[in-house]
């Protein structure tokens, strides 16, 4: 019943922005972390971004450029990513661990994922 739709990939140029989103749906009791993750061409998924409460942490490939934050009322991860370099080029997963409303135990569930390129 849980899912998460991100938005906000596409195609843009190096040094440009761009703002991922991801909206969590179903029958959630609660969100304990939200975060993202990418996996590029030949390379193993990895950690971009989390959020859990007010911490955060960042790959530090991406420190300083990208920012994560919440929107708990609407279930909402948002990544505000700058200054995009081309070895950002990857697809995005968005990531929630939860409870669900008939479940027992607290899950991680992800999103389809989202396209990001970056190149001239």
């Amino acid at each position: 019943q849980v899912q998460l739709v991100e938005s906000g990939g596409g195609l843009v140029q190096p040094g440009g922005s761009l703002r991922l989103s991801c909206a969590a749906s179903g029958s959630i009791f609660s969100i304990n972390s939200m975060g993202w993750y990418r996996q590029a061409p030949g390379k193993q998924r990895e950690l971009v971004a989390a959020i859990t409460g007010g911490r955060t942490n960042y790959a530090e490939s991406v420190k300083g450029r990208f920012t994560i934050s919440r929107e708990p009322t609407k279930n909402t991860v948002n990544l505000q990513m700058n200054s995009l370099k081309p070895d950002d080029t990857a697809v995005y997963y968005c990531n929630a661990e939860l409870l669900g409303s008939y479940s027992y135990r607290r899950s991680n569930y992800w999103g389809q994922g989202t396209q990001v390129t970056v190149s001239s």
